[in-house]
């Protein structure tokens, strides 16, 4: 059986004004917005709604991992499985879709997770 996507955890957007976007989730549509540092030691920003979030990069200064052409208005996706990691490994494998990175641990809108 194929592994299947369970959830929406987080994605990431790319924006060309990051308080302008902060402004526009929290005050228009209810979100928090809270400041965060990885394990790299960086600063950033995630609006969290519900058990999602989405994490903020500024155009021009995104943050790795990012999507492969990052612009602003271009996002990517991060989504929960309870399909173990070897077996989206495997699927992805003979589907030939190459992983970029991983299984590496990132943090999740609810906390630390394990990524491809």
């Amino acid at each position: 059986m194929a592994p299947t996507v369970q959830s929406l955890d987080h994605l990431v957007l790319t924006v060309r004004d990051l308080g302008a976007k902060r402004a526009f989730y929290t005050e228009v549509l209810g979100m928090r917005a809270e400041r965060f540092t990885p394990s790299d030691g960086t600063r950033r920003w995630a609006l969290h709604f519900g058990h999602q979030k989405i994490n903020l990069h500024q155009a021009g200064a995104e943050f790795l991992p990012k999507t492969a052409r990052p612009t602003p208005g271009a996002g990517d996706l991060c989504c929960l499985s309870a399909t173990p990691l070897a077996d989206w490994q495997a699927h992805l494998r003979a589907k030939r879709i190459a992983i970029e990175d991983g299984p590496v641990r990132r943090g999740g809108a609810d906390g630390p997770l394990l990524s491809l």
